[in-house]
């Protein structure tokens, strides 16, 4: 529709108006159980023939009975009978009906906004498959009629209401009563006695007062929003929900007027218990989930604590060192689990980890110097299984690049003039499922031994990081940099796509 009205000549403020209306037509057609489709004039560059032609912007089907058009029919252009009754319909500001051809009724309505017709409705009505006339039917095509009759004064989209529907917003299907001016039932369809009664109304539901049989159910204390009286007398086109003794109720209200005047409303009421139970229901799973990260790394952080203290009553200083070294891998873990407690999803923003990780690891494996961090790219959003193997496989490239590129201090060469620096950089490449990470870890330190092409692969961090590498399906590579220094290079392929 937006290339359409990119072609006519409406103003921003039509435009908004019909954007409305087609966001609320769906109940239009729903009520009257038709198909609507609305037109729109545009401007003819051709210099001979009419100045004005009409184009089919917009289609609505009813989803309460048969369709009449199957196909697509949008960008239509209209017959010449069709463009006759178009023309005379915007000429005229009125609605009109004209003769049927065998089973086919259709019903001219113009889209007005502020005394001018901007675009003409089209309901188009399948007389062979209609619905067989019925209690329902005779009143929801009453209350259709009604808002046809505001559309071609200018009445209906109401400004200031909300339109379209949203997650448990109530439809024609879900339950309608219309209203009196007073407010009082004048008609309920099925589904809306259904949930009266559900709300626990056991009398009468025609001739009563709806906000009487709201009122009476409200459990004692129970803080009531400012909008339901306003919605449950259909005096204000807004929306609300309630909540009484396990039942929960969406309103919506649609002042019927005519003339200006309010001579009643149509409201739209549907039974969404069990959608906000569920809600309720996932709402407990992620903060039984958190909660489960947020101890697994209080768990985590405490035998990392105790690592370290028991590393400090051993004379021992390689017994020592594997004890630290478990407690740091403990720590990397810890991190990530701590970053799931506050997310609402298993799937974490890595970048900020890979920066904790970084900055962590080189200030607690430096040794002579002070090293400088850089962290380039994005890693994007990982799911936590894989969050966990690359944080680990960063936090032991970088340890090793610190520990070994600087065990000495920085090279001689660059003693002065260059700052010592482990650089981290990633790509994500979103091309093809799975996808895939590409991660660079680089210093400027003594890089490989002369003559080797890889670190010693018998370390146990060596082996940590070629193991969590092949169980995410990536490689591995080592090179000397120029000068010096060290550039590591791992590919790996996420299990899971943020």
């Amino acid at each position: 529709m937006r290339e359409t009205l990119s072609r006519s000549t409406l103003s921003p403020a039509d435009v908004d108006w019909l954007h409305r209306l087609v966001g609320d037509w769906q109940m239009v057609a729903d009520l009257s159980f038709a198909d609507l489709t609305l037109w729109l004039p545009v401007p003819v560059e051709e210099t001979d023939g009419p100045e004005m032609s009409w184009f089919l912007a917009a289609h609505a089907r009813p989803s309460t009975g048969p369709n009449f058009y199957h196909d697509d029919v949008i960008g239509r252009q209209p017959d010449p009978g069709r463009l006759t009754w178009l023309t005379q319909v915007q000429q005229t500001g009125h609605s009109v009906t004209p003769d049927g051809t065998g089973y086919v009724r259709e019903q001219y309505v113009p889209v007005v906004r502020r005394g001018r017709t901007i675009a003409v409705l089209i309901r188009h009505t399948d007389l062979q498959n209609m619905r067989q006339q019925g209690g329902l039917e005779v009143n929801y095509l009453q209350i259709s009629q009604q808002l046809f009759s505001m559309i071609s004064e200018g009445a209906f989209p109401v400004e200031g209401a909300a339109t379209g529907v949203g997650r448990g917003t109530p439809r024609v299907g879900d339950g309608v009563i219309r209203l009196t001016a007073d407010g009082v039932i004048d008609y309920a369809s099925p589904n809306a006695v259904s949930a009266l009664r559900r709300l626990g109304h056991t009398g009468q539901v025609n001739g009563a007062d709806l906000s009487e049989i709201v009122t009476a159910r409200l459990v004692e204390g129970t803080t009531v929003d400012e909008t339901v009286p306003l919605v449950l007398t259909g005096r204000a086109p807004w929306g609300t929900e309630l909540e009484t003794g396990g039942i929960n109720l969406t309103l919506r209200a649609v002042p019927l007027l005519r003339g200006g005047a309010r001579v009643g409303a149509l409201l739209l009421l549907r039974d969404v218990s069990e959608i906000r139970r569920r809600e309720r229901e996932l709402l407990s799973k992620d903060a039984t989930i958190r909660e489960i990260h947020h101890r697994v790394k209080n768990n985590l952080q405490t035998v990392a604590a105790l690592l370290r203290l028991q590393s400090r009553r051993l004379d021992d200083p390689t017994a020592r060192a594997a004890l630290a070294e478990a407690g740091r891998r403990l720590a990397t873990v810890a991190l990530v689990h701590d970053t799931l407690s506050h997310a609402l999803t298993e799937q974490v923003d890595f970048d900020g980890i890979a920066l904790r990780i970084l900055r962590a690891t080189v200030e607690v494996a430096a040794t002579r110097t002070v090293v400088a961090t850089e962290l380039a790219g994005s890693f994007g959003q990982l799911a936590a299984e894989d969050a966990t193997h690359v944080a680990m496989i960063l936090a032991e490239l970088v340890q090793n690049a610190v520990e070994h590129g600087f065990e000495e201090g920085p090279p001689q060469a660059d003693a002065e003039s260059v700052q010592p620096l482990v650089r981290i950089e990633a790509e994500r490449r979103s091309e093809g499922s799975p996808q895939e990470l590409e991660v660079v870890v680089r210093d400027n330190g003594a890089g490989l031994p002369e003559g080797t092409t890889s670190p010693d692969r018998s370390g146990l961090g060596v082996q940590i990081v070629e193991a969590l590498i092949s169980d995410l399906r990536g490689h591995i590579t080592w090179e000397t940099a120029e000068p010096h220094g060290t550039v590591v290079r791992f590919t790996v392929r996420l299990r899971c796509p943020g």
